[in-house]
């Protein structure tokens, strides 16, 4: 039985492989908010690039735009937040810019109030049925 102190190696980063690759960030989430009507025609570009898969939330929201005010039976109201469409991908990070750039060019109608597009690192993702993880997940 050992006594005394005794030296422990832990391999907190093992030799060859970056921390970035080890947390999974090889994958990305791309956020978009869309005008509603965007929608259809986005969802067919990304697909037509190999984009296998989108969440979709209607959202109410307020940017630069500040809401606006509209006649609704002679009465006038402001409108506070505006609708729009919250698309989350999950994409692998080579392809990441490509499916920013197909929403950017897809969604623009050179008005105020086309959208945002954020773009996260992915921690891990995990593939419910198989237990399939990161870019093998999506």
């Amino acid at each position: 039985m050992p006594t005394g102190r005794q030296a422990v190696t832990v391999a907190v980063n093992p030799p060859g492989l970056r921390l970035a690759q080890r947390k999974g960030t090889n994958v990305k989430l791309i956020i978009a908010a869309i005008k509603p009507f965007k929608l259809e025609e986005v969802r067919e570009a990304l697909t037509a690039i190999g984009v296998r898969g989108m969440m979709v939330t209607e959202i109410k929201g307020f940017g630069s735009q500040s809401g606006h005010t509209e006649i609704y039976r002679g009465a006038e109201y402001a409108v506070n937040f505006v609708p729009k469409v919250k698309l989350e991908i999950v994409v692998s990070a080579a392809m990441a810019d490509q499916v920013v750039e197909t929403i950017q060019t897809t969604a623009k109608t050179d008005k105020i109030g086309d959208g945002k597009i954020f773009v996260l690192d992915v921690n891990q993702a995990v593939r419910v049925r198989t237990g399939e993880t990161n870019d093998e997940a999506l």
